[in-house]
């Protein structure tokens, strides 16, 4: 029995002209991952990727890697067989033999993309569902509510016979949507930000701002957790590292108090923007919340965005803390997003933060501070 993997593109299928080259992409994406854990063959048609195994895998392992790759609305497990009634009846007998056997009602769904099959999809249903009650006296055909729906899809090369799809991705292919630089933090906002940003098509580079000795090594290894934690949806990720410390130091020693973020935060943005120079970024993403704390007011965040010619997105922007947390949870970054480790942003925290600063008392701040030396001393130090 030949065991396969279907993956249905999602918003793909509206492109235009270009759609081949997002369809091109997807399939590189899916042989790239599928490649860590063994050899496929993958290939496009009817607006289906196929993932066909040149050789024995777990392809339940590999069914749960392809089920993060973006670009793809649903993922399943199927057997293909010949395009000919008998032998799909004996392939879904025997393929889905275990869930038949447990299920006390179901229902087939045919699908028929290749006309030249002699039989209707209503009629192939039919047929099918007979012929498996025949097998099965114990189910209960039900048309409205099923334990299980057996899905008969009958296609250019074979049929395929498949139980329940799982969501997928979702989303467009990372690589079609251009490339951009994300702070990640380590705290719960960055990631997911991260996330959604990428399931857009956006190739990520990672910025992590630490503080030794005021961060430890530990709240490093956090983020190098994090960032192993989206390769798993984004691809392989190269983490850059700067340090803080010294521009933190600086600020605190000479500026006003009350101005310390959103000084610290404009030094974040323009260091990430000589990054995204550097690597032909066209923007640059932050998990900033609207409100969520003093540095993220609507007054703050155009202060601390005055500073890059880059557009800075943030695609948290008015979401409640459940639906991050929700996020966070459901792309399995939260529990590491909270270990409770310090991060640069809550090591020099003001005791009285302004929320809302005035762009000329900032930048008469700044001008008692070296800032493209500082930033060109960091980004030296770039790990």
């Amino acid at each position: 029995m030949n065991d396969i993997i279907l993956l249905k593109q999602g918003e793909i299928v509206l492109k235009g002209l270009n759609k081949r080259d997002f369809e091109q992409r997807l399939i590189n994406n899916v042989k790239y991952r599928l490649g860590k854990i063994a050899k496929f063959k993958v290939y496009a048609l009817q607006s289906t990727i196929y993932a066909e195994p040149q050789e024995n895998c777990d392809m339940d392992a590999a069914l749960e890697t392809v089920k993060k790759v973006f670009g793809a609305n649903t993922v399943t497990k199927a057997a293909a067989c010949g395009k000919d009634k008998d032998a799909i009846i004996e392939t879904a007998s025997k393929y889905l033999a275990a869930e038949l056997k447990t299920a006390k009602t179901f229902k087939v769904e045919s699908k028929r993309a290749d006309k030249r099959f002699p039989m209707g999809s209503i009629e192939l249903s039919q047929y099918v569902g007979g012929a498996l009650h025949d097998l099965f006296p114990h189910l209960k055909p039900d048309m409205n509510n099923p334990e299980l729906t057996v899905y008969v899809e009958i296609r250019d090369l074979a049929a395929y016979i498949h139980g329940p799809a799982l969501q997928g991705g979702g989303g467009l292919p990372t690589g079609t949507g251009g490339r951009m630089v994300t702070l990640l933090s380590g705290g719960i906002d960055s990631p997911v930000a991260s996330y959604m940003m990428a399931k857009r098509g956006v190739e990520l580079i990672p910025v992590h701002f630490y503080s030794h000795p005021y961060t430890s090594q530990a709240a490093k290894e956090k983020v190098m957790t994090l960032t192993s934690l989206l390769e798993e949806y984004c691809g392989r990720l190269k983490l850059e590292l700067i340090s803080l410390t010294k521009i933190q130091e600086q600020i605190r020693e000479k500026c006003p108090e009350s101005l310390l973020t959103v000084l610290t935060r404009r030094f974040m943005l323009q260091t990430a923007e000589r990054i995204a120079n550097k690597n032909g970024c066209t923007a640059i993403i932050t998990g900033d919340n609207l409100g969520q704390v003093a540095s993220q007011t609507a007054e703050a965040l155009a202060v601390t965005d005055e500073c890059v010619n880059k557009p800075v997105f943030r695609p948290l922007i008015a979401m409640d803390k459940k639906e991050i947390v929700d996020l966070a949870r459901k792309i399995g970054t939260y529990e590491t997003s909270i270990l409770p480790y310090e991060d640069c942003c809550t090591v020099f925290t003001p005791r009285r933060p302004k929320t809302k600063p005035k762009l000329d008392e900032v930048l008469a701040a700044e001008t008692l501070l070296d800032v493209e030396g500082l930033i060109e001393e960091a980004m030296k130090g770039t790990l």
